[in-house]
């Protein structure tokens, strides 16, 4: 089985992987797979855990080639503070933002965090649809982090050092 953590990105995935590197049966990794096409793009391997929020536009393909056998953890954190620590990273070049805003919506916004706002509920709006009907889904909530990854260990039948993997939680990482 496969797990696979949906996001919007800004919501805690780094420290995510870094939490499920403690559980012994399974691999886990972040963005493991984005310099991919085609076919390569999902290769996982079984019994591997991908957190990766670009995964969120490959839903289909993703239902596709693993359907209902996989688990999916919805990870979210508050959308304003995503939608905030979004905007504070705008004037990346390489930012998911300004792809959003200027490839997908095709427009220069006036006001740049109505636009992370919109990506934020886009995004998991997306992830919400995908879920619907998956027998083996759960939602891990940054503000209720150690309670439901606790939830998400049990219910994936993870195995390791959950006390080191709820540790990891205390680091922030890739802050904006």
């Amino acid at each position: 089985m496969n797990i696979f953590v949906l996001c919007t990105g800004r919501c805690g995935s780094v420290t995510f992987a870094k939490a499920c590197a403690h559980i012994t049966n399974f691999t886990s990794a972040h963005e493991s797979r984005v310099n991919r096409l085609g076919d390569e793009r999902l290769a996982y391997p079984d019994a591997h855990i991908e957190v990766d929020n670009r995964l969120s536009w490959f839903l289909g393909r993703l239902d596709e080639k693993y359907g209902d056998s996989a688990f999916y953890v919805h990870l979210t954190r508050d959308p304003e503070a995503t939608a905030q620590s979004f905007n504070r990273r705008w004037h990346l070049r390489s930012s998911i933002m300004r792809a959003y805003a200027e490839q997908i919506c095709m427009t220069s916004p006036k006001d740049p965090l109505a636009m992370c706002r919109d990506y934020v509920s886009t995004v998991n709006s997306n992830i919400r649809a995908f879920l619907k009907g998956k027998p083996k889904a759960c939602h891990v909530r940054m503000e209720a982090i150690h309670q439901d990854f606790s939830r998400f260990w049990a219910l994936s039948n993870a195995e390791g050092e959950l006390t080191k993997a709820l540790a990891e939680w205390a680091t922030s990482y890739n802050k904006s």
